[in-house]
């Protein structure tokens, strides 16, 4: 085997046991199970023990129904519709809304 040529050897497969699943994995698939899932987001400093809070209270079968109504009234996103539907619903209290009857300028065609 002198020369300097390398030496190529048969391959063969070594079966390996399938790693076992980390605890993190174990402990999501639990989780997803019971029908909750994992969230993450990016908040101000200060802002970190009122977000817990809401989860907390979010999680507790005997604040849950208030907690979440409440929320949805303060930060829920309207639902799509008409102009129509999205003035009704706008708080216009202060504005004037009415509009001076002057036609403009007379135009020869």
């Amino acid at each position: 085997m002198g020369g300097g040529f390398p030496v190529i050897l048969p391959e063969r497969r070594i079966a390996m046991p399938r790693p076992q699943k980390s605890s993190v994995q174990i402990y999501r698939q639990r989780m997803k199970r019971k029908g909750l899932v994992r969230v993450e987001v990016q908040a101000r400093k200060e802002d970190v023990a009122l977000i817990r809070g809401v989860a907390a209270a979010l999680a507790d079968p005997g604040r849950q129904a208030e907690t979440r109504a409440l929320l949805q009234e303060a930060v829920a996103p309207l639902a799509p519709g008409s102009l129509k539907t999205l003035l009704a619903i706008a708080p216009l209290e202060g504005v004037d809304l009415e509009r001076s009857r002057d036609v403009g300028r007379d135009v020869d065609f």
